[in-house]
């Protein structure tokens, strides 16, 4: 299993990391994908993908609510680590609308910079969209982004959002929002082709039922895999072959190892 998007460089995991690693081989996990949130965030990020090479792979990028009145400082300082390191992805990226709109046109700008740098690597993008599916959707269908793929992580979009992002060549990543009882995901995702859907856990964010209000953990992502086999009527075992099959997709598209 491949767990796209993971904060495991957050203290609360860091603080005993060697036990979490554990933990995550231990639940079958093979690798666990970091998306970065900004500067600050990077060091510690590529601490951890030194450290465990083999599990923890590397992204890059800025964080739409990380978006302030230095977003261009931050970049800059960003896109001097793309320039000399090798990352599985931009991301994490995107627009949020949802706390904030005061920089919404630095969000954009953000955004779209951020994707030029991956056409520019030959690499995805891992995005963050939340109450601005309609910008994002229509940025990402100009025609300059049309060799651009990623992942729209956490998708939480609707099903005409969910059919125009797999149109246009994304994958949906699912976690344990799905197994939520107030949650309307899977009438937005059960037309959708399995060969879009990869598994994520976002730790130590939005933990799976049963363990909701607890901290997330990569070892979840296995429940967030039974509640789609549930939900699409296969066997664990098939959802699990075929998310991991489709996130390796991305690392191949990468170049990634």
């Amino acid at each position: 299993m491949i767990d796209t998007h993971a904060h495991l460089y957050d203290d609360i995991f860091t603080l005993d990391i060697e036990t979490n690693i554990n933990q995550i081989i231990e639940a079958g996990i093979n690798e666990v994908w970091l998306p970065n949130c900004d500067v600050e965030t990077l060091e510690s990020l590529l601490k951890l993908s030194t450290s465990y090479p083999n599990i923890c792979k590397p992204m890059i990028g800025l964080h739409p609510t990380y978006v302030k009145t230095d977003y261009l400082d931050q970049l800059a300082i960003l896109k001097s680590y793309l320039d000399k390191s090798k990352f599985l992805a931009i991301g994490e990226i995107g627009l949020d609308y949802y706390w904030d709109v005061t920089y919404r046109k630095e969000q954009i700008d953000a955004f779209e910079t951020q994707c030029q740098w991956a056409l520019d690597k030959n690499i995805w993008v891992d995005i963050h969209c939340r109450k601005a599916y309609a910008d994002i959707i229509s940025i990402l269908s100009n025609k300059e982004f049309s060799q651009l793929t990623g992942i729209i992580h956490c998708f939480s979009g609707d099903a005409s959002e969910a059919t125009r992002l797999t149109q246009l060549g994304y994958s949906l990543g699912i976690g344990g929002v799905i197994t939520y009882k107030n949650t309307n995901l899977f009438e937005s995702i059960k037309h959708i082709d399995l060969k879009y859907l990869v598994l994520e856990t976002d730790s130590p964010y939005l933990t799976p039922v049963p363990f909701r209000g607890k901290t997330n953990h990569p070892q979840y992502i296995k429940l967030i895999a039974q509640k789609l086999a549930d939900l699409f009527e296969v066997q664990v075992g098939e959802i699990i072959k075929i998310t991991t099959g489709n996130a390796l997709k991305f690392k191949a598209f990468s170049n990634f190892q």
